[in-house]
């Protein structure tokens, strides 16, 4: 495993938690998390310098990527890099800090990732580059695509750090967790989901530069979803948060079978 000058960052005699996200290291939610998440243990803050909001899992490759010290706007110190969110946390599994982070957390996003959103999702991407190496990680947003006081979802996200790190699993957890815009009082209790349907109102707009020639953006309304009972989106719509495991086996086992009866070397 390298060893770079950020190996200094860390006690490698203590474990300590990773936190990163897609909406750049800048965000007042962050800063929140690293807050929280710090009265737990050791905590080590690696973000992007700009946001990569629907990156999804994007890994540089073909490009230098560079890390420096900064601050969080709490004034804690963090890292941040040119690199994508999964990049963050592929550059703690390849040796930046030294040693591996017992724990991955991945937010707080501003906006929910339900449904398909985690195919988009840079957050989910950061969680999942940390359960690709068997470390167990959780990915955080926020249902608001507003500002709004982040402590409430912080303080969830810190009390599920410190669950995760007191009961292990064989098998390293994956989480994506939702928490409703409200108060900490307002919050009507948890629930464990499943992924929901979500509802796209994606359009494309065409404008027209100075010398007339078109371009274009994808916009549209904010999404909606279906509020199932037992989904993610269902657990928002009544004020409740969504913890739901995740995993990155994409099999679709009935289509499996279906093929099984096609002629495909026939």
């Amino acid at each position: 495993m390298a060893t770079t000058e950020y190996a200094t960052w860390v006690d490698p005699e203590r474990p300590y938690i990773l936190l990163t996200n897609d909406d750049g290291v800048s965000s007042p939610a962050l800063a929140a998390l690293a807050s929280e998440v710090s009265r737990i243990g050791q905590v080590v803050v690696l973000a992007p310098d700009h946001n990569w909001s629907a990156a999804g899992h994007t890994k540089t490759m073909h490009k230098p990527l560079r890390v420096s010290p900064t601050e969080l706007a709490s004034g804690m110190p963090a890292l941040a890099t040119s690199g994508s969110p999964s990049d963050c946390v592929a550059f703690t599994v390849l040796g930046l800090l030294g040693t591996v982070p017992a724990l991955v957390v991945s937010g707080i996003n501003q906006g929910a990732n339900v449904g398909h959103d985690l195919t988009y999702s840079g957050t989910v991407a950061a969680a999942m580059e940390a359960h690709i190496s068997g470390i167990p990680a959780l990915a955080v947003s926020l249902d608001s695509y507003t500002p709004v006081d982040p402590d409430p979802a912080a303080h969830f996200a810190a009390r599920l750090c410190r669950t995760m790190l007191a009961q292990p699993s064989e098998h390293p957890l994956l989480l994506n967790v939702n928490i409703p815009a409200l108060g900490e009082g307002e919050i009507a209790g948890v629930r464990l989901t499943r992924l929901g349907q979500r509802v796209y109102r994606d359009a494309l707009l065409e404008r027209h530069d100075p010398r007339g020639r078109s371009y274009y953006w994808i916009g549209g309304d904010p999404p909606s979803g279906l509020p199932l009972e037992g989904t993610d989106i269902g657990a928002l719509a009544e004020g409740c948060v969504s913890v739901t495991p995740i995993q990155l086996d994409l099999t679709d086992q009935p289509g499996l079978e279906a093929l099984a009866d096609w002629p495909l070397w026939r």
